[in-house]
């Protein structure tokens, strides 16, 4: 049987298609208040944005989903955790202010903020999974211990992952710190010829395991964490990961990360895509982008790789922005993804995800 997912795009030609509107209706099209038992704690999965981000899910938006919960008897609260890398979200109190500098108070969004692995991403549940990289899974406490959840998820492309939505929302997202190191197998590596010695990498390097050695970068594999601040922040883009060798698996590591989140939550759990603002990067940035194809619209789902293979395949059936960061694929059908990086492997968090049961590739696209 095919997954059904819920379509609506940006078109606004009467007053009651305004944005808001459309989220509600895509909430009960795609049954998520299902999920939802009066009085559950219902944790909303969002990105509250990098400090200095602009393009990440909106509190207003997320409002909507609240009251839609509220109207199902819940009690949600808005949730997200640590960060591995050192900026305004790695620990809870930075992270919360940078929430609330982003609109995330309980005023705005009508719930309370939580932070769902603690003060320092150490409030952890381990979720047995019993698949190939790994038995178990290390997810924030505060997610393990809500009733039911709703995962709203900003599509954009990323770095490593190739694209960010569900599948990425529920790895990472649901990760504890030492939950996020398990998923970072990648170990940079400088390349001599770009390499200028500036020390930009060791700058950002959250443990301290890079030094300027005669001039160039040099990376302590062993102390190394694997998140790869280092390759973002590069001005000569010097620093290196073994694309062929480490993101297969980083690639896997997350799905199965994801997959603990869904399993944990199942028949729990509703998801829902905002295709809009598509950045070439995550919201992990502290700075936007140009977008790499126009808006799309929002997507709802029960099921998290069909969602995200709607979304993959709107986006890249898309005119790309020739003004973005786009190298090439600009053509409606190409893949928007691998004309920003040609090494990224976005679609294997579709096929694997299919194949360890974290949901299916085949979906009936439905537009409200």
């Amino acid at each position: 049987m095919l997954s059904k997912v819920y379509y609506i795009g940006m078109e606004a030609p009467e007053f009651e298609d305004r944005f808001q509107n459309k989220i509600v209706r895509l909430f009960e099209a795609a049954g998520l208040g299902d999920a939802i038992t009066k009085k559950d704690l219902t944790a909303i999965k969002t990105h509250f944005g990098e400090k200095g981000n602009t393009t990440f899910t909106h509190p207003w938006n997320i409002r909507t989903i609240v009251d839609e919960v509220k109207k199902k008897g819940g009690n949600p609260f808005i949730t997200d955790t640590n960060t591995l890398y050192s900026y305004a979200r790695k620990n809870a109190v930075d992270h919360l202010l940078t929430a609330t500098s982003h609109g995330f108070t309980e005023a705005v969004v009508g719930a309370p903020i939580i932070i769902a692995d603690g003060l320092t991403g150490r409030n952890e549940r381990e979720v047995t999974i019993n698949k190939k990289h790994f038995n178990k899974v290390k997810l924030a406490g505060d997610i393990v211990q809500a009733d039911s959840m709703i995962v709203a998820s900003h599509f954009k492309g990323h770095q490593m992952a190739g694209f960010g939505g569900a599948i990425k929302n529920l790895a990472m997202g649901c990760a504890t710190v030492a939950g996020k190191k398990d998923q970072h197998n990648t170990r940079p590596f400088a390349d001599e010829e770009k390499c200028t010695g500036c020390g930009t990498c060791a700058n950002v390097c959250p443990v301290s395991t890079i030094e300027i050695v005669d001039g160039k970068a040099e990376v302590n594999s062993e102390n190394c964490i694997g998140c790869n601040e280092c390759v973002t922040h590069c001005p000569e883009k010097a620093m290196m990961v073994d694309w062929d060798e480490d993101l297969p698996e980083f690639i896997e590591r997350l799905t199965e990360y994801a997959y603990g989140a869904y399993k944990q939550k199942k028949g729990k759990i509703g998801f829902i895509n905002f295709a809009i603002n598509i950045t070439p990067e995550c919201d992990c940035f502290a700075w936007s982008q140009r977008l790499i194809v126009r808006d799309i619209g929002i997507l709802a789902s029960k099921d998290p790789v069909a969602l995200d293979k709607a979304c993959y395949d709107l986006v890249n059936q898309a005119q790309g922005n020739k003004e973005s960061l786009l190298k090439c694929n600009l053509e409606p059908g190409a893949d928007k993804f691998k004309g920003l990086a040609e090494n990224t492997i976005g679609e294997r968090q579709l096929s694997y995800g299919e194949e360890i049961g974290l949901g299916s590739q085949d979906y009936e696209l439905i537009k409200l």
